[in-house]
C-alpha cells in the first residue's frame, strides 16, 4: 500500500507508526505529525452523521467549564471589544456565546452547521478552533487560511489533545474516534508556528495559542 505524503508539511518521509483493527496511522519524520491515510477517512455523509450525535449544549455547565480551558488564556491575550471567528463552531455553538457574554463579537463558521464563506473575506483579532484540528483533511491549507484572516498580533487559539511522549498510543482514547484523523505533537505545532513566523504558547496538553 502506498504511503501518503504528510498533510501538514507535504513531506514524503512518512512511516508506519501504528495499526489497529480499523485503520493505519502514519508519522512524518520531518514535522512529527501523526495522521490517518486518506483511504480510512470517513465520507462527508458519515462524518456529518457522527457530529450529529454530539450533544453540545450551551446550558451545560460541564461543557462550559471544559471550554473555559481555552477561553480564559485567550481572553488574557486579546483586547477588549475584540472581534473573532469560531471556526468549526459545531451544532450547538457555545464558545462563541461565552465570548459574547464577555463583550466580544464572534462570527461562526462550520462546514456542516454554519457554512458562511463571507468570513474568509474579513480580518479578526482572534480565531478559535475547539476540537476541530484533529478532523481536518488538509490541515496545512485550512489552518494557513485562518492565519491569513488574523490581524497583526492576532491569535489562533486551538483546543485539541496534544500527542505527548508520555501517551501510550495503543491505549489512547483520542485516536478511537473515526473522525479524528490528525494528531499534533508539540513539535508539529512548532513546525506550523515557525512556518508562519509566529509565536507558539503551549498552555496545557489540550490548549495552544499561536500569535501572529
Amino acid at each position: 500500500m502506498p504511503i501518503d505524503a504528510c498533510p501538514l508539511c507535504n513531506s514524503n518521509l512518512t512511516e508506519n507508526f501504528y495499526r489497529d483493527s480499523y485503520r493505519q496511522y502514519l508519522k512524518c519524520s520531518i514535522c512529527d505529525f501523526v495522521f490517518v491515510p486518506k483511504i480510512y477517512h470517513l465520507s462527508e455523509k458519515d462524518e456529518r452523521a457522527r457530529y450529529d450525535t454530539h450533544n453540545n449544549d450551551p446550558e451545560d455547565d460541564r461543557y462550559r467549564n471544559f471550554l473555559s480551558q481555552l477561553l480564559n488564556p485567550l481572553q488574557e491575550r486579546i483586547p477588549k471589544n475584540a472581534s473573532g471567528l469560531d471556526f468549526g463552531s459545531g451544532s450547538g455553538p457555545t464558545l462563541s456565546l461565552m465570548l459574547e457574554e464577555r463583550g466580544y463579537s464572534v462570527d461562526l463558521y462550520d462546514k456542516f452547521y454554519a457554512r458562511n464563506d463571507a468570513v474568509f473575506e474579513k480580518q479578526y483579532d482572534f480565531i478559535t478552533a475547539s476540537e476541530v484540528v484533529e478532523h481536518l483533511r488538509q490541515p496545512l491549507i485550512e489552518l494557513s487560511r485562518l492565519m491569513v484572516l488574523l490581524k497583526n498580533n492576532g491569535v489562533l487559539a486551538i483546543m485539541t489533545q496534544i500527542l505527548t511522549p508520555q501517551i501510550d498510543f495503543d491505549k489512547w482514547y483520542y485516536k478511537n474516534d473515526p473522525s479524528h484523523i490528525g494528531f499534533f505533537s508539540e513539535k508539529a505545532l512548532n513546525y506550523l508556528a515557525k512556518k508562519w513566523q509566529s509565536e507558539l504558547y503551549v498552555i496545557s496538553e489540550r490548549v495552544v495559542i499561536i500569535k501572529k
